[in-house]
């Protein structure tokens, strides 16, 4: 009892600990990363707090199985370097005992790593999609700010205005730069409207000039204006595609077993078997080596960690495109794994040593020798 209860109290610090680091850092990439989206208009830049929000809580299962990774791997090189092991060793406590107590701490951290792979992973995705097709559909006047040059949708379009008046929907010293049917035009006014007639929405600009030639030519046409009309974008939503694979959820992956489903549901299970596989690898790795310093088995784990995390993505690219099946691949890569540690483990367990038999060479010196002696 004493023994279970003194690891699960070490192992909660350090997971908590861990966590944190972790979170903070995953949430410092997102930030940089969601507010480079927003500047290049993919994203409505008063969504990027919850846009990072569904980021970080799809990608909280890899936060998970690292953070529990490292939280065990650090508890027993602590427990090694402090010579505690030597004390349960001592007592009858083999390395294998230790399985009991991590799995019994883990198994609700496995959980939930298992319900938000296969649940809360395509609902953070569909609902990022949502945010960005809802602000890709906006018009193009919608998405300007006073004082900001902003690009239209299809890219041929510049826009600023210095402000919009309150209540209305109209703005004073309007400039629009397009590039359009072989002719660059550059247009200025006073003010401007917004009328929509039917499904088209119209940029009425009053008092203003237009300057326009076309490309690759010197002839520059200059008109000027009472009032001028653009067309700027319509309300019809956009075409649907037929769903990615990741926004789908699981049962919709299973009940249609294409090679992108599967691909995608061998993703899911497999962050749920990698979770697992890494208890006993915890076990299995942590040691210390006194010559080699307190990160040299840190830096290994970590790389175990990337090497794995690595071939469950590589292996959903290739069930992807046929190398692999579904089955066979998590067979092979997960339950090699599941294999290979046990082997380790066994090892460290019973002090099995890889070596070669050593063979005795006589030299025809000394086997002359006995035979004169003879």
């Amino acid at each position: 009892m004493l023994f279970q209860s003194s690891i699960r109290k070490e192992l909660a610090r350090s997971f908590g600990a861990t966590l944190v680091v972790l979170v903070t850092i995953v949430m410092t990439i997102v930030l940089i990363r969601t507010l480079g989206q927003a500047s290049r208009g993919f994203i409505n830049p008063q969504d990027v707090m919850l846009f990072m929000a569904y980021s970080a809580l799809g990608r909280l299962p890899t936060i998970l199985t690292l953070s529990l990774f490292i939280a065990m791997v650090s508890t027993l090189s602590r427990m090694y370097r402090d010579s505690e092991m030597v004390v349960w060793f001592t007592a009858g406590q083999g390395l294998a005992g230790f399985l009991r107590p991590l799995f019994r701490f883990a198994w609700p951290v496995l959980l939930v790593i298992t319900l938000m792979a296969l649940f809360v992973w395509p609902w953070t995705n569909q609902q990022t999609k949502d945010m960005q097709s809802r602000y890709e559909q906006r018009g193009d006047l919608d998405r300007i700010a006073p004082g900001q040059f902003q690009e239209s949708s299809s890219g041929n379009r510049v826009f600023f205005i210095d402000r919009d008046l309150a209540g209305e929907r109209s703005s004073n010293n309007v400039f629009i730069a397009a590039t359009e049917k072989g002719k660059s035009s550059i247009t200025t006014a006073r003010s401007g409207r917004i009328d929509t007639r039917g499904d088209v929405q119209f940029l009425m600009l009053e008092n203003g000039q237009r300057l326009e030639n076309v490309i690759g030519q010197s002839a520059l046409k200059i008109s000027d204006f009472e009032e001028y009309g653009t067309k700027t974008g319509d309300s019809n939503p956009l075409i649907e595609n037929a769903p990615e694979a990741k926004l789908l959820s699981t049962r919709d992956l299973v009940k249609a077993p294409t090679r992108g489903n599967l691909s995608e549901l061998a993703w899911r299970v497999g962050l749920a078997l990698a979770s697992i596989n890494f208890v006993i690898l915890a076990v299995a790795l942590a040691s210390v080596n006194p010559r080699g310093g307190r990160s040299g088995n840190m830096i290994f784990v970590l790389l175990t960690f990337v090497v794995y995390n690595n071939l469950v993505n590589l292996g959903q690219s290739w069930i992807f495109v046929g190398l692999i099946n579904f089955g066979n691949f998590l067979l092979l890569l997960h339950g090699g794994v599941f294999l290979l540690g046990l082997a380790w483990l066994s090892k460290r367990q019973f002090n099995w040593v890889l070596r070669p038999a050593r063979r005795i060479n006589r030299s025809p010196l000394a086997v002359r020798s006995t035979e004169s002696k003879s």
